[in-house]
């Protein structure tokens, strides 16, 4: 049976290049995976997946109204695909994670997703709160902050490394990103993230 998989972690911990090994495997083996990123990294019409290691390819992008359900099974249609890869599957909307719990479930086809979970606010995304609750298979890939210990925030900084509290969610900028531990994360933005009891 199909499964849908959330493999999320903090900025540079080597999610891209996992599933760009995936897309390798499947075709090593002679199957189709077929590739997504959101076109908000997109300079033009032209999607690709890319690895800070060097490695990239070509992706199909999809927007915030997109129907990935129907777009894969229109490609599933014409030839066989075998697997799903979706790259940074935190800007999903939650009917977009459905779409693709669908694709598991009614088109027996296996989709994974590679994200982050939380923003430099320490709040989850809406397409990784969605995934965290409904997906099949759920994956921390694990990367260090500077003291060493295992990094599962992320902080904002400007141009100048003063560290950002305010802002929009999304900021697709990767070199004003900086992992951290949770301990460190909380001293470099000097405040609890959420202010109640």
């Amino acid at each position: 049976m199909a499964k849908l998989y959330f493999s999320y972690a903090a900025m540079n911990a080597g999610k891209s290049t996992l599933l760009l090994q995936a897309a390798y495997n499947y075709r090593e083996r002679g199957m189709r995976p077929l590739l997504y990123t959101s076109a908000l990294y997109a300079g033009d019409s032209r999607g690709a997946i890319s690895s800070r290691i060097g490695i990239a390819e070509p992706a199909a992008l999809y927007g915030a109204n997109d129907d990935l359900y129907q777009s894969i099974r229109d490609a599933h249609e014409e030839s066989r695909v075998d697997c799903v890869l979706v790259d940074e599957a935190q800007f999903l909307t939650r009917e977009q994670v459905w779409q693709l719990a669908r694709v598991a479930d009614r088109l027996g086809i296996p989709v994974m997703c590679y994200g982050l979970r939380t923003d430099f606010q320490g709040r989850l995304f809406p397409g990784s709160m969605e995934l965290l609750a409904i997906a099949d298979t759920l994956r921390e890939i694990r990367t260090i902050c500077t003291c060493g210990a295992k990094a599962t925030m992320v902080v904002r900084q400007d141009a100048d490394g003063r560290v950002l509290t305010d802002g929009d969610q999304v900021s697709i900028e990767k070199s004003v990103y900086l992992s951290l531990c949770r301990r460190h994360w909380e001293e470099a933005v000097g405040r609890w993230p959420v202010k109640g009891p």
